[in-house]
């Protein structure tokens, strides 16, 4: 099993990546995101993104009903069909769900969020949760039958509200039903980068253990998504890659070793991970 992990910058390259995975041997199952596009459209539509950190240091959008409905145009809707007509060109039967079709992912909303105002702390409340299960149920009928599910936001919560979350801790939750061998994440750099402002300062192996401290010293969007690897081996030994979604050939690449390796074992120079 791999699981792909496709971010929502504009410039990640669908069709190569479509064109990989076609060359590779499945079941795959596939999360993307839309961040570049739901920016886009709410700036369209004259609507402001807001940007909420937590008392933790933990960063994320504000979700308010007209945030999700962004996630419902730009993730669900745009990006979600093109990657899905992306997969169509190149031979893979794709099928683009939502967390909330047929409940595939659903989650269980924040209380709140702990968020620091000057020198108090104040609780922020908005449509925002965590994933917590997995209808396994339906992914299974499809991937048997030869389907690749291409999952996206919003997520579903107990009372069958639409809500946002992280797609890291949804991959994290499918790790943990899938137990996946295999884990590529695409991003708009060329790696994991030491120093984020130089595309030259990748990162080639991480032990996972370095990741809480990396998590530790880090702040924004980048300290919850290290966050969300760590979970990653909790639950087994993984190979997880992280790797540029610019590329001509962008899963292929990874897969032979251009990125960020994080893994228990550095692999011998030159060899593929």
């Amino acid at each position: 099993m791999l699981i792909l992990k496709i971010g929502g910058g504009r410039k990640m390259n669908l069709s190569g990546i479509a064109g990989d995975l076609a060359s590779l041997s499945g079941p795959w199952i596939v999360v993307h995101g839309a961040n570049a596009w739901r920016d886009e459209l709410a700036s369209a539509l004259g609507r402001e993104k807001t940007v909420i950190t937590s008392a933790s240091g933990y960063s994320s959008v504000f979700s308010d009903e007209p945030a999700v409905e962004l996630l419902m145009m730009a993730y669900a809707g745009l990006q979600n069909k093109r990657l899905v007509a992306a997969f169509q060109q190149h031979g893979i039967n794709a099928v683009g769900l939502s967390g909330m079709d047929g409940r595939v992912v659903q989650g269980k909303r924040n209380g709140g969020i702990r968020v620091k105002d000057g020198e108090r702390i104040r609780v922020v409340r908005d449509l925002s949760g965590k994933p917590e299960t997995v209808n396994t149920e339906l992914l299974n009928l499809l991937l048997e039958k030869g389907y690749t599910p291409v999952l996206t936001m919003p997520l579903i919560d107990e009372q069958g509200v639409a809500i946002n979350s992280e797609n890291d801790d949804v991959v994290a939750l499918l790790h943990q039903a899938y137990r996946a061998s295999v884990i590529v994440q695409l991003v708009e750099a060329p790696g994991f980068l030491r120093d984020p402002g130089d595309p030259a300062s990748v990162i080639p192996w991480l032990h996972p253990a370095e990741l809480a401290g990396w998590e530790e010293q880090s702040r924004g969007r980048i300290k919850r998504k290290l966050h969300a690897l760590g979970r990653l081996f909790q639950h087994g030994s993984p190979t997880v890659i992280i790797a540029d979604g610019r590329r001509e050939h962008p899963v292929r690449d990874a897969l032979a070793g251009q990125g960020t390796l994080i893994a228990d074992r550095q692999p011998p120079e030159g060899s593929a991970p």
